[in-house]
């Protein structure tokens, strides 16, 4: 049993190692947006291309936003990696002179509490996701299933609504960035299982 319960942990540190090391490539996509928005800047003030009528369609209003989505993408989906490998931040009063078994117990309850927190927040987020889909009302679980359903009978027009739109001049649709982010709470809460799991071979005295 514990055999089978080790491979899954391994199984999901595999899965958001590969996530982890792909999504560190984000970070010079985010610096490529930012930079080309500087240049089309330098660009218009240069050629005189300001005119309000156009003004919609000049980089700087997508670009900004564009960078805070890829930021977002960065920081959630890189999320579960960092932990993995320990890099979040720890406030180091007296773990560092606890024995192994004692940080192991210590990690399993910190662990234990962000497991709550997580699966909080993933509810939170698969409901502001039903919202960019167009659903208002209190139970996003139950307009998932009817959208699943949906899928096999046709009538997914029907269950979908308006979709969510961000309050600027792009106006880009949200529900891309907020399934990335429902997508990485899902990851991190897998993570955090795993973690758990790793705490309680330590306490075991088991090698993980």
């Amino acid at each position: 049993m514990m055999r089978l319960i080790y491979g899954y942990a391994r199984g999901v540190e595999a899965v958001n190692r590969r996530i982890g090391r792909i999504t560190m490539y984000l970070i010079f996509v985010m610096m490529a947006v930012l930079l080309y928005s500087s240049f089309s800047k330098v660009v218009a003030d240069v050629t005189g291309w300001s005119d309000p009528t156009v003004a919609v369609n000049l980089p700087n209003f997508w670009t900004l936003e564009t960078a805070q989505f890829i930021m977002v993408a960065f920081y959630i989906l890189g999320g579960p990696y960092s932990l993995q490998l320990g890099s979040n931040v720890r406030m180091d009063l007296l773990y560092g002179s606890w024995s192994d078994r004692t940080k192991a117990w210590a990690d399993a309850v910190t662990v234990s509490a962000m497991i709550f927190f997580l699966g909080v927040l993933l509810y939170g987020g698969l409901a502001s996701l039903a919202y960019s889909l167009g659903y208002y009302g209190m139970e996003p679980l139950v307009f998932y299933r009817e959208l699943i359903t949906s899928v096999f009978t046709g009538e997914t027009a029907e269950v979908l609504g308006r979709f969510e739109r961000s309050p600027t001049a792009w106006r880009p649709y949200l529900w891309p960035i907020k399934t990335i982010m429902c997508f990485g709470f899902v990851m991190m809460l897998l993570q955090a299982t795993a973690e758990l799991i790793k705490d309680i071979a330590r306490i075991r005295g088991e090698q993980f």
